[in-house]
């Protein structure tokens, strides 16, 4: 729902604050004071287009923010595009400068105008003659009748997935047979060939590490043997000997001199350091040892390894995971290949999608036919005596969305041969078209605000108290905005908003709004009905109006 709208500084609007509430709200006021002025900004806050034209003359830019409460749906999008808010609302923001530069924003983040129009879809739906609207577009009459009918596409959706996900692997492999075939021996003979050498992942550093221990185990074994003798094992004084010999004097002469000590102490944490030295030397020679015969293996497997990394063009290190690779591609080759079973199973698969899908046209006949009549007979009290409305439902070729393309037609009055909705040349049939629809569908509908831009274009009388009527039925479902000139919509309003043109103290043209109390309205109501000349007469037809 619509809590709030700020303008500021668009086309004859210099800044306008207005609050929102539920029900059905009128829009009135002469023509040019700047009712479809408020829709027009409305739609720019949404992601519609604007350019510099839009900027009020000798301001700097145009500003327009719209405060929503959310829908399940719109708190989701919010989520998903890590838009959403503190406090659970919506907050969309459109400025455009006097260069025709834009930007959006959604609760303060920088947002695209695709962006404002994806949400906005879900928050708004603006009938008019010269606005958008959602029930134009072929998916949406889809959607529409879909959920008028309580219909799920999501199943037929899924079963068309997976149909064709098999019928174009099917298709391929009967394309190209052969080539299927050459590849699965390709693949045979690579993996056989990494069967057998069977690399081990971490093998290729471990190995390396073993052949450089090995051809280097008479150097390491001379080295840790001169180091041993020198440190603890040497006919002549060894190097742990000397250091102890050395600390027993020092250590006397601590006794003379205590600053001694300190010295005392690093000389025999250093021979304590040489001994534990000597000790793994001690170890590490009972494990080094000469092994030609090893060392012969290790260097044969080193190179078969190296062999098969430049025929696979990997490293060696990434063996395993090459060997891994190709034995799951001959795999799905392998499922690929079983001709007879694949034929099978996509014939399964197109049996249990045209099942789900025929499921969904029936339901989708049953909603269409109720809908078309529900429609046309709403158009005979709205001044189209004689239209009609109908769904129509396509066959087309199998598609994610069924069997059938739903397209909405119209004939505006009777002898005339229905046609799409989108192509209707009167805008009021349009709009009243739509009013119709929304009202039969409100309970299907998600959309929370629907606007109605002079949907009583062309009529009057008692037509226009049928418009009145349903508009105020919507609001009991939706929250309803509308801008009219007629006093038979205007009285059934919950809120009353009157737009006038005022002239500002630099001579200049501004629009304003003002909130209607009960006395005022039965003026405004009245000067509808009476033009200029208000008299006594007018004013109690009024009042008559407002209370019915």
């Amino acid at each position: 729902m619509l809590r709030t709208l700020s303008i500021r500084d668009f086309v004859i609007v210099d800044s306008i604050e207005l609050e929102f509430s539920a029900g059905f709200t009128v829009f009135t006021g002469e023509t040019g004071a700047g009712k479809s002025i408020l829709i027009d900004a409305l739609t720019l806050a949404l992601g519609g287009r604007g350019d510099a034209s839009v900027v009020r003359e000798g301001a700097a830019k145009a500003d327009i923010t719209a405060d929503f409460a959310l829908t399940d749906a719109a708190r989701q999008w919010l989520e998903a595009n890590e838009c959403a808010s503190e406090d659970g609302g919506a907050l969309l923001r459109r400025v455009i400068d006097n260069a025709g530069r834009s930007k959006a924003y959604i609760n303060g983040i920088a947002a695209t105008a695709a962006q404002l129009r994806e949400l906005g879809d879900l928050l708004v739906d603006i009938h008019g003659q010269h606005a958008h609207q959602s029930l134009l577009k072929t998916d949406a009459q889809r959607e529409l009748l879909d959920s008028q009918a309580s219909a799920n596409g999501k199943e037929v959706a899924i079963a068309y997935k997976a149909w064709r996900a098999l019928a174009k692997q099917l298709e391929e492999f009967e394309t190209n047979a052969a080539n299927v075939l050459l590849e699965r021996e390709r693949l045979e003979w690579q993996v056989g060939e990494l069967d057998k050498l069977a690399p081990k992942p971490g093998e290729w550093a471990e190995i390396g590490n073993e052949h450089s221990r090995l051809s280097h185990a008479a150097s390491l074994l001379e080295g840790a043997q001169e180091a041993l003798a020198a440190i603890s094992e040497s006919d002549e004084q060894p190097i742990v000997s000397q250091l102890s010999s050395l600390n027993q004097k020092l250590a006397k002469l601590v006794s003379v001199d205590a600053e001694m000590q300190p010295i005392v102490d690093l000389i025999e944490s250093a021979r304590i350091q040489l001994q534990e030295s000597a000790y793994a030397l001690n170890t590490y020679l009972d494990k080094v040892e000469l092994d030609p015969d090893r060392l012969r293996e290790v260097d044969a497997r080193m190179e078969a390894l190296h062999s098969s990394a430049r025929k696979f063009r990997v490293d060696p290190d990434d063996l395993p995971a090459e060997h891994a690779r190709l034995a799951a591609q001959l795999n799905q080759l392998a499922d690929a290949t079983d001709i007879e079973g694949l034929r099978k199973q996509e014939a399964k698969l197109k049996e249990e999608y045209l099942a789900v899908a025929r499921k969904l046209s029936a339901t989708r006949a049953t909603a269409a036919r109720a809908l078309s009549d529900a429609v046309t007979r709403a158009m005979q009290d709205l001044n189209m005596t004689g239209g009609r409305f109908e769904v129509a439902l396509h066959p087309c070729e199998p598609s994610a969305k069924g069997l059938e393309q739903v397209e909405f037609l119209v004939a505006g009055h009777a002898g005339v041969a229905p046609r799409p909705l989108a192509k209707v040349a009167s805008g009021g049939e349009l709009a009243r078209i739509s009013l119709a629809i929304s009202v039969i569908t409100s309970n299907a509908t998600t959309v929370p605000t629907l606007i109605f831009d002079e949907v009583d274009s062309g009529i009057g009388g008692g037509v226009a108290e049928v418009v009145g009527r349903l508009l105020k039925r919507l609001g009991q479902e939706r929250q309803v905005l509308c801008v009219t000139h007629l006093p038979q919509v205007a009285s059934q309003g919950n809120s009353h908003f009157q737009v006038a043109k005022s002239t500002l103290a630099n001579g200049k043209t501004a629009s304003r709004i003002e909130v209607l109390d009960a006395k005022a309205r039965v003026e405004e109501v009245a000067r509808m009905l009476g033009g200029l000349e208000i008299t006594a007469t007018t004013r109690k037809h009024a009042r008559e109006l407002l209370a019915s």
